[in-house]
């Protein structure tokens, strides 16, 4: 469907009907698939032909689904994970190992930060993090021999840093690795990050994707751009032979256009198994057919909410691209031309027990550990997404210890300022 806009991709990409089938994706609610020989199971565990054979690695409506977000995103090729966890995880072990290295912005949702410096320096991964704002010169100095990917976030989670994806992709290909973009809260209606020169696009479908708190998920996209084998000393998992699966060559057998992603469902989905379920998937594709109507007015209100608090007294410091005061403004002109997404972040004069009171008092926004859904919603993420994280950690992410996280929904804009100006009065 590359003929067609998002907003028709959004709606028809993914999946075509034929005569006499259903019209809607239909769910696969079965974890295996019947064949009439050994041989012809044979085939599909030998990567030699199409199909399914246990729901643990791939499944009908999950691939139609993925094939959606691939079309959305400008990529080859794409899975479906279980959270948005899963799909970071997968996209950088998939071409890391113990012994290599990682550089990432320091600026991304806490629970990725945790994963990197934490859960995969224990399987012998470490990483560099460096600022979003770092020159040419201090991102170059971060890679090291065993440098094997870059990892940043379009708009970071909380602190709405906008990544400057072209000057993230020139290192990391200067350095001969892929850039890894995690491009959830723009989504690939206001931002496609493949365009500018990611290589790895994924996802917590969870959030605006979903967009109505029913469905947790993840997805990776894959540009089929990078070239694995002009690189093969630096990926071996990708360019040498896989001998716990029958001596197959990816980078070889698939190409760049499929060799990322059929790893990772061989090899990761195989032995970690964190699928996300056919249920799910459907659920996710309806929130997909509305993605396009529903992200403008997440911005339209955003904006708004954002305009207000930046006039208020009791306000410190407001935190969104779309403000001209906003030291990412500029950036966000060439990023996200029709604006980012609705979620706010503000310092509220007092530091967190004010912050803690004024969200006591909202009355249409909820205080949720969720974020990007069709009803607004807020947290302090020093006590709740981040509270892992040291305050020194919190500064260098961009999110003081007061700081509050509002997610715009779907409701009417002034609806949401009288809500927030009662609760801040």
């Amino acid at each position: 469907m590359t003929e067609y806009k998002i907003n028709t991709k959004c709606v028809q990409a993914g999946y075509t009907p034929g005569n006499g089938e259903p019209r809607q994706i239909p769910i696969i609610q079965s974890t295996t698939f019947k064949y009439n020989t050994s041989e012809d199971m044979g085939k599909l565990f030998d990567l030699e032909a199409a199909g399914y054979f246990y729901t643990r690695l791939q499944n009908p409506t999950n691939d139609y689904v993925a094939a959606k977000i691939a079309a959305l995103e400008g990529g080859t090729a794409a899975m479906l994970t279980s959270s948005g966890q899963a799909a970071n995880f997968f996209a950088l072990f998939n071409i890391c190992e113990c012994g290599s290295h990682i550089v990432a912005s320091s600026s991304i949702y806490g629970g990725t930060f945790n994963l990197i410096a934490v859960t995969m320096a224990k399987m012998g991964i470490k990483t560099t993090f460096v600022s979003p704002d770092c020159t040419e010169e201090e991102l170059n100095a971060a890679f090291q021999d065993n440098t094997r990917a870059v990892f940043g976030e379009t708009i970071a989670n909380p602190a709405l840093t906008v990544l400057d994806i072209e000057k993230f992709a020139k290192a990391a290909h200067k350095h001969g690795v892929p850039l890894i973009v995690d491009n959830t809260f723009p989504t690939p209606v206001n931002c496609r990050p493949i365009e500018w020169g990611a290589d790895i696009v994924t996802h917590s479908t969870t959030k605006y994707m979903d967009g109505h708190g029913a469905a947790v998920g993840g997805c990776i996209v894959d540009s089929g751009k990078f070239d694995w084998m002009a690189h093969a000393d630096k990926f071996p998992g990708l360019c040498t032979p896989d001998e716990s699966y029958h001596g197959i060559t990816y980078a070889e057998k698939f190409g760049i256009a499929g060799a990322f992603i059929t790893k990772a469902t061989a090899q990761l989905m195989r032995d970690f198994g964190s699928i996300q379920s056919p249920q799910n998937a459907f659920l996710l594709n309806l929130g997909l057919e509305s993605l396009h109507v529903r992200m403008p007015r997440h911005v339209e209100n955003g904006q708004a909410v954002a305009e207000f608090l930046e006039k208020h007294p009791k306000v410190e410091k407001v935190s969104y691209s779309g403000l001209k005061s906003d030291k990412y403004y500029a950036l966000a002109q060439k990023y996200l031309p029709n604006g980012g997404c609705g979620v706010v972040s503000f310092v509220i004069k007092g530091g967190r027990p004010a912050a803690e009171a004024f969200m006591k008092k909202l009355r249409l926004a909820a205080i949720e550990t969720h974020v990007a859904d069709a009803r607004t919603c807020c947290l302090n993420p020093a006590t709740s997404t981040h509270r892992q994280m040291t305050d020194e950690q919190l500064e260098a992410a961009g999110i003081p210890a007061g700081l509050v996280r509002m997610s715009c929904g779907l409701e009417d804009k002034e609806d949401l300022i009288a809500d927030i100006k009662q609760a801040l009065d």
